[in-house]
């Protein structure tokens, strides 16, 4: 159980300070932020193939969202925004399709009174 500890222990000290840098008044510096998403991309390559490491990295996740977002973006062809609750991503597939289909009906076929 141990090993498991350290093995987060960087993960979770870069998830921190990414989080910090997205949440911050203040611009963060773009080299800077690079290196850290850079660095925590290759750590949650590292033990996303781990089936041991599972189970913590899914308690990580849950805390840091700029973490959450690399992941996501690490894992999108595979399973696009995995981590996104599934009423959120059902709601707003159904209005991309409504927003969608009135961009694509003329302004003269829309009931009067319907929203455009």
């Amino acid at each position: 159980m141990n090993t498991l500890r350290t093995d987060f222990t960087p993960l979770a000290v870069l998830a921190q300070m990414l989080d910090r840098l997205d949440t911050s008044p203040k611009a963060a510096d773009p080299l800077q932020y690079r290196l850290l998403a850079q660095r925590a991309t290759q750590m949650l390559h590292d033990l996303s193939d781990r089936a041991e490491t599972q189970e913590g990295l899914q308690a990580l996740l849950r805390k840091s969202p700029a973490l959450t977002l690399l992941y996501e973006n690490l894992h999108y062809g595979e399973a696009g925004l995995c981590r996104a609750p599934l009423a959120q991503a059902v709601e707003a597939e159904v209005a991309t399709r409504q927003l969608l289909g009135r961009l694509g009906k003329p302004a003269a076929s829309r009931e009067p009174g319907a929203p455009a």
